[in-house]
């Protein structure tokens, strides 16, 4: 225990402070009799809140790591944990499971049967589920001298399209697929493909689909490119009349921008002869690079060994509270009618949870980045609920620093939870789904405005309808 509570205090050469301190003990009749004394040498008793501000008065910094004799979890040490997020107990007891956010341990516990039912409405076993497609019957196009270049932008959520649309009109054309580079939303913010995406596996995946070129010749890399946006799922009848014609008259090189509109939503395309090819690109191309996948299985191991009492599952909730502030959600919360659409902060997460049957030691991870005081209504009533800051090793913290790099940490932890719930309508929450589809995960609910409790009725309309363009691409 002392060996852990060293390794997690990087930022203090492996120091910690001890604190001793027992809740139970703020409550015997010594402490009340203290706090009622009065005189210059009256004794102390101090509860979380005020030890919290006395280490900070004496210079401690937030990333101190702070051990407490506390056995178990209380929900009054939270004041505590606020200004020092990296503070842990003892191991609870066998009969409780609310985990304090320092005390993590990376493992990957098997998965069982649950012995008990009143623990939530989990699933006992994920779908069995394999690609519709078979690879081998793929023929390839004619090829030509020629390039198409494009590039990953606007986050996870949004690569997997890129990367279809690009296989479609690199085969299409019978031109080579250079591999593509990662935008930030930044200026500037530029990074190659393989700082984020695993590059052997997208270049075998898409053999004999397309040609794929890791290092295009350097004279056409640097040319200036024409530039042509295309739709989301782009079709072949469009490929033939909007770009083929400017592919051959300019030197057989593009450069190519997929765009969405408010209406490019997977739900609503239909399977066709080349949809295979954009399954395949899609949903089994993209796979994080080693480094940062080893991280996300690390960060699953440590919420499934957090989560005892329900055989390692955990819930995965995309909510950012910026998100809640944006014109679209500010708008729905202020719209009525029955089939308005939905946003909901943390206390209304919390609040649907446990509606739908979700218990206290329910393991809760939330997309947030950093920890912000509105959602601590949703951790005042699943007290083991975390943000990836929480339960990301410091080391890996100073690697996957940029935006791009966490939100593909979100994408994929959310894709691997046993439970899927979006705070709010969005692309993200589109693309994990389509994401879990593939994987048999098929437990996504749904907040909405119902009386009933049953979670049966809040499951996603695109897994309940069958809507989501996934379930073409698996069977």
């Amino acid at each position: 225990m002392v060996g852990t509570s060293r390794s997690m205090s990087k930022k203090t050469n492996g120091r910690f402070v001890y604190v001793d301190l027992h809740v139970e003990m703020l409550t015997e009749t010594s402490c009340k009799l203290l706090e009622s004394s009065g005189g210059h040498n009256k004794r102390w008793c101090y509860n979380g809140e005020k030890i919290g501000e006395f280490l900070k008065k004496i210079g401690f910094h937030e990333d101190t790591t702070v051990y407490l004799t506390q056995t178990g979890w209380d929900t009054s040490l939270n004041a505590l944990w606020n200004v020092f997020p990296n503070t842990f107990t003892k191991e609870p007891e066998q009969e409780t499971t609310i985990v304090q956010y320092g005390m993590l341990k990376n493992s990957k516990p098997g998965m069982h049967k649950l012995s008990e039912a009143n623990y939530g409405p989990w699933k006992e076993h994920d779908e069995i589920v394999k690609p519709c497609s078979k690879k081998t019957l793929f023929k390839g196009k004619e090829q030509v001298n020629g390039y198409i270049f494009f590039s990953l932008t606007h986050g996870p959520e949004y690569h997997a399209s890129q990367v279809a649309n690009a296989v479609a009109v690199a085969r299409y054309l019978g031109a080579t697929l250079a591999i593509p580079d990662v935008r930030g939303t930044e200026l500037g913010d530029k990074r190659n493909f393989e700082e984020l995406y695993d590059v052997e596996k997208f270049t075998k995946t898409l053999t004999g689909v397309v040609r794929v070129e890791k290092t295009p010749p350097q004279e056409i890399s640097k040319e200036r490119l024409p530039i042509i946006k295309v739709p989301y799922m782009v079709s072949e009848e469009y490929i033939s009349s909007n770009i083929k014609p400017i592919f051959k008259n300019k030197r057989r090189n593009l450069k190519i921008v997929t765009y969405f509109d408010n209406n490019s939503s997977p739900h609503d395309k239909i399977i066709n002869r080349e949809s295979d090819y954009q399954c395949l690109a899609m949903y089994e191309s993209l796979k994080p690079q080693k480094e940062l996948q080893e991280l996300i299985d690390s960060m699953v191991g440590t919420l499934r060994s957090m989560s005892k009492k329900t055989n390692g599952r955990f819930v995965s909730v995309d909510l950012r509270v910026e998100m809640l502030t944006e014109t679209s959600c500010s708008k729905l919360l202020e719209s009525g009618g029955s089939n308005k659409r939905w946003c909901y902060n943390g206390e209304k997460i919390g609040e649907f949870l446990k509606k739908i049957g979700f218990q206290e030691d329910t393991t809760v991870y939330l997309t947030q980045t950093g920890w912000d005081t509105s959602l601590n209504a949703l951790r005042n009533v699943f007290p083991n609920t975390f943000t990836k800051d929480a339960i990301m090793p410091a080391d890996e913290k100073a690697k996957f620093t940029d935006a791009e790099s966490r939100k593909t940490i979100d994408f994929y932890v959310c894709a691997q939870g046993d439970v899927f719930v979006p705070a709010y309508p969005s692309r993200f929450y589109e693309a994990v789904v389509g994401e879990r589809i593939g994987l048999g995960k098929t437990q996504i609910f749904v907040p909405a405005e119902k009386d009933s409790d049953s979670a049966t009725d809040y499951v996603s309309p695109y897994v309940a309808n069958r809507s989501h363009f996934a379930h073409s691409c698996f069977c």
